[in-house]
């Protein structure tokens, strides 16, 4: 076997994981890589509190980053290797290897590699999967990245009886041979019993015992001459880091158990032994890359013909209705902004939101974010009457013709507003939509919830002109001449599908499209299952009496139509 480098001064490899709470393996069913671009970010702010802490125990570390991160905080891995650390690739996004072949693992390195270095401005020396480990049946991904020239690996770590006939894949060693090789760094293990046990930070600093973790640590770093290889992630630092409550209790306990001690924990062993990058252990150094040239000047300044042409906008006003909706509204203001840069040039966009009677800080934080736009306006209901109320008072509100009205959880991506305004075409008063639509799609969405959606699409089938699969999405839009001055009997939930109800009776035009349905992902869900199916069923009872013994629709007059 070739022999080890020579050891720094510094003998035990610590390596950092630059990610974003809404990243990580225990989410990433949940919350798929689509919707990444969508969350707060939090990973500068926490990759500083880590760089903080080394300056101040005097360590150095190996920080893998993914290129979608290092194409968007470019400035954070510029900070990391000025305050001497070392960069190194951790796949384009979080793939599994099991997720790849050895095709779309390559196209993904190169891709990861080329992100990074350019946010670096340096050669990538060392490589890690992006979520995981590799296996025995794996190591063709070692060879791959040798072939990529790469100089090390940290993708491997033995656990239970993987690689029990191979001891040396558990220690810092030579993986291939020396003209087409790589060095693999492997997190480390203890052996009990025959068996391997991680010990080497991360999860598993969060899921095991304090006590027993810093025995096996303290016995490896006192008994071997081997590098202990020690990993975590910056977020494991950010305790007050955005709460996924849509997470199941295997999820949370995954990723969120411990996750208070852990500044402590890190903080401890920092102090205790003394860390290097893998780069200053295999005694290689990041070279800076070449200056490519520009492509300025390549491209033709005339004017495609007609450019000069101003783009007559569609007017059409997004209407919000928020209730103690404090967590969510940064992803909120995300969301609207891509989709601001995504339909800006085709629609001229207007948001109002209705604040409905929040007891949170709602109401402020919507000013802060969204009173001082001038394509922006912020209402409120002195107190709480409903969703529907809340939409109606938008919609009566809102200078255009057409009014979209959106969750505020975002459940519905507003992205999905392009395939429906198109639908407002003349003749057509609302365009509804649906996951439950044969082209439509619910993406961890409970059983239950879907369950009492088909039942209620099947009651309001049975008494409703209009036949769709379903009633009850508050995403729809709306002519505003068709609904503003309308009065409901119920203002909550049900009352969206009494809008719905009074124009099926008075003979407007309705069409449904279908949509993606996500999961509520931050903050929590107001609905009353009981007290909301039970409006539903009392809605069925009216609309049936309404349609077939001609008895009118009672309703409640508007208590107030909001204040701006």
């Amino acid at each position: 076997m070739t022999a080890l480098p020579t050891v720094g001064p510094k003998s035990h490899i610590l390596t950092i994981l630059i990610e974003d709470y809404y990243q990580v393996g225990a989410f990433s069913r949940l919350i798929p890589r689509s919707s990444w671009d969508r969350f707060e970010t939090r990973a500068e702010e926490n990759t500083r509190t880590i760089l903080d802490l080394l300056e101040e125990t005097g360590n150095q570390a190996t920080f893998f980053v993914c290129g979608w991160v290092a194409e968007r905080h470019p400035d954070i891995i510029a900070e990391v290797r000025e305050r001497g650390h070392e960069i190194a690739c951790q796949g384009y996004f979080h793939y599994s290897i099991s997720e790849m072949t050895p095709e779309t693992f390559r196209q993904d390195v190169r891709r990861s590699r080329k992100a990074v270095q350019g946010a670096l401005g340096a050669s990538v020396l060392g490589f890690r999967i992006g979520r995981g480990w590799i296996g025995p049946r794996d190591l063709w991904a070692l060879d791959l990245l040798a072939e990529e020239g790469f100089v090390y690996d940290s993708s491997l770590c033995p656990i239970g009886r993987q690689f029990a006939d191979q001891p040396h894949r558990s220690v810092l060693h030579r993986h291939g041979t020396a003209s087409r090789g790589l060095w693999e760094v492997p997190a480390s293990t203890r052996r009990l019993a025959g068996w391997s046990l991680p010990i080497s930070g991360g999860n598993y600093l969060r899921q095991f015992p304090d006590r027993p973790m810093r025995w096996a640590i303290d016995k490896w770093t006192r008994e071997k001459a081997d590098p202990f290889v020690f990993y975590l992630h910056v977020w494991e630092l950010d305790v007050e880091q955005p709460s996924i409550t849509a997470a199941t209790s295997i999820q949370k306990i995954r990723h969120y158990r411990n996750l208070a001690h852990m500044p402590d924990r890190i903080r401890r062993y920092l102090e205790s032994y003394e860390f290097t990058s893998i780069a200053h252990r295999l005694g290689v150094v990041q070279e800076p890359l070449t200056q490519q040239p520009t492509a300025a000047g390549r491209h033709s300044n005339r004017e495609a013909p007609g450019a000069s042409l101003p783009r007559i906008r569609t007017p059409v006003t997004v209407v919000i209705p928020c209730y103690n909706e404090v967590s969510t509204l940064t992803y909120l203001e995300t969301t609207l902004d891509q989709f601001l840069a995504s339909l800006g040039e085709v629609y001229d966009l207007r948001f109002i939101f209705v604040d409905d009677g929040s007891g949170d800080d709602t109401l402020e934080e919507l000013k802060a974010r969204f009173a001082a736009r001038k394509d922006c306006r912020v209402i409120r209901h002195q107190e709480n009457r409903g969703v529907a109320a809340a939409s109606l008072t938008g919609i009566e509100n809102a200078d255009t013709e057409l009014v979209a009205v959106i969750d505020a959880d975002c459940t519905f991506n507003p992205q999905q507003l392009a395939t429906m305004l198109p639908m407002m075409a003349d003749g057509v008063d609302m365009v509804i939509t649906s996951p439950m639509h044969r082209m439509g799609k619910a993406v961890n969405v409970p059983a239950w919830r879907l369950a009492l959606s088909h039942g209620a699409a099947f009651l309001y089938r049975r008494v409703m002109r209009q036949k769709f699969s379903s009633y009850t999405s508050c995403f729809r839009v709306y002519r505003r001449s068709t609904v503003a001055g309308m009065t409901l009997n119920n203002e909550g939930f049900s009352g969206i599908t009494e809008i719905l109800g009074r124009l099926d009776l008075a003979g407007y035009r309705v069409v449904e499209c279908p949509a993606v349905l996500d999961v509520r992902l931050l903050g929590h869900s107001k609905i009353n299952t009981l007290k909301t199916t039970i409006d539903h069923l009392r809605l069925i009872i009216r609309l049936a009496a309404a349609r077939w013994l001609g008895l009118p629709m009672d309703s409640k007059r508007h208590r107030e139509q909001g204040n701006a």
